[in-house]
């Protein structure tokens, strides 16, 4: 057994190690899957086509659909305009006077946008071409831009807000039997500290930054993919503002209201934005293709994570670990919340980690009796956390569009998010333990 520990700790290594050299995570998965089954004294082949794949497959049929429209909704937003204006209408009620409310605008902007679904890949390109010329305006440095937008789609949209269609917030439904408002009065108490903690760490940053001096700086990557964003909207007839958040509420309101099935409140949204966005959407069969295409790469990488944590779950080492975790002391919820952020920081992806508690550990403290709701939210709240480490594919390609690097801008992810998240994390289970 102790043998198989040090094959699981191993493979964990190597997974992130692999991830940070920029090795994708549908190979690296495999090659961890064939550590564990090595050191645990399993068949690499049997454990691969066994574990491995029964954990891929059975992610895939439980969620492959929620990717699937939720990224066809995406890009209907996207290739509308409506994300771009509803951005633009926000940003004109708020204003840009100050740096902090240029910095509260663009956040509040992203929020608006990730709680209407549109995909955090999206989001990015929809929200850079206005801030960028607002930060230029505001002598504000490039690299603050990454504090707010971390802020818009990290926490609150993601796990916290009761309601939210977030892939992060609909998962446990499935295994728990909650709906996507679970344990509400834990996410807005999560939401608000989370934006209190945000708030004041941009207004530090800021004073930070004019303590040395600092304003804005040209940035030829970012400056490139502003413009370019910005031409192409430039001359195009973009949908109202209201008009624009017609399908995010429809959607929204079909799974919350009318308790539809996420996978049928999705449908429904993508056919009312095809109904309201026909005029805006140059080729509706391309922007229904791309959303599918978009799909593969999320599903198939979470799917590869799921596999792994299956493959773990197999081993003799597994239950050496869980009893570890599990004899935490005091709360239940406080070895839960635990492994669950290990698991995304490992991965480096919250859905990826999550799935692998769900799928191994989440029925064992659910028997315990402890109320579903409230492992729901703290699972979700958990799982982005630590999620946001250097290796997380957003993370990586949000820099990379911003033309920002590791260095100039990823103590924004870290304050911001990570540390920010983790002690809402410790706050949320202390309540929750006493509330439920």
């Amino acid at each position: 057994m102790l043998l198989s520990v040090v094959g699981i700790l191993l493979s964990l290594a190597v997974i992130v190690i692999l991830a940070l050299r920029g090795m994708g995570i549908m190979l690296i998965a495999p090659l961890a899957v064939v550590i564990v089954s090595v050191f645990s004294d399993m068949g690499v082949l049997d454990t691969l086509m066994g574990p491995y794949m029964k954990g891929f497959v059975n992610y895939a049929s439980k969620f492959y659909f929620v990717f699937l429209f939720a990224s066809v909704f995406g890009k209907y937003m996207d290739d509308s305009g409506a994300a771009k204006s509803v951005a633009a209408g926000i940003l004109k009620i708020i204003g840009h006077n100050k740096p902090l409310y240029v910095l509260l605008a663009i956040a509040f902007i992203t929020l608006t946008l990730t709680l209407g679904g549109v995909s955090l890949f999206v989001v990015i390109f929809a929200v850079m071409p206005i801030a960028r010329p607002l930060f230029k305006e505001m002598n504000i440095p490039w690299h603050m831009f990454i504090a707010a937008f971390i802020f818009g789609i990290g926490s609150i949209s993601m796990t916290m807000m009761p309601g939210s269609p977030s892939i992060l917030n609909i998962m446990p439904m499935k295994y728990l039997g909650t709906t996507a408002t679970a344990a509400p009065l834990l996410g807005l108490i999560a939401a608000a500290l989370i934006t209190l903690w945000n708030v004041a760490y941009m207004k530090y940053a800021l004073e930070k930054c004019n303590a040395r001096g600092e304003g804005y700086e040209s940035n030829e990557i970012a400056a490139t993919v502003a413009t370019a964003a910005a031409e192409a909207t430039a001359t195009r007839v973009l949908p109202g503002v209201f008009t624009s958040l017609i399908p995010p509420i429809v959607l929204i309101a079909a799974l919350n209201v009318f308790k539809v099935d996420i996978v049928w409140a999705l449908i429904i949204g993508c056919l009312v934005a095809a109904v309201i966005f026909w005029q805006y959407v140059a080729n509706p069969m391309a922007t229904w293709n791309a959303g599918a295409s978009n799909t593969a790469i999320p599903v198939i990488n979470t799917c590869a994570d799921v596999g792994y944590g299956m493959t773990v779950a197999a081993s003799s080492g597994f239950k050496v670990i869980t009893d570890f975790l599990m004899s935490i002391p005091g709360h239940p919820t406080i070895s839960l919340s635990v492994a669950t952020f290990l698991m995304t920081a490992i991965t480096g992806s919250a859905s990826g980690g999550m799935a692998i508690v769900l799928e191994t550990l989440v029925g064992k403290y659910a028997a315990m009796g402890l109320n579903p709701e409230m492992l729901h939210r703290i699972v979700a709240i958990s799982a982005g956390t630590f999620d946001a480490m250097p290796h997380n594919g957003v993370i990586i390609t949000s820099l990379a569009v911003a033309g920002l690097t590791h260095k100039q801008a990823y103590k924004h992810v870290w304050w911001g998010h990570c540390v920010g998240t983790f002690f809402v994390m410790v706050a949320v289970v202390f309540v929750g333990v006493v509330l439920y």
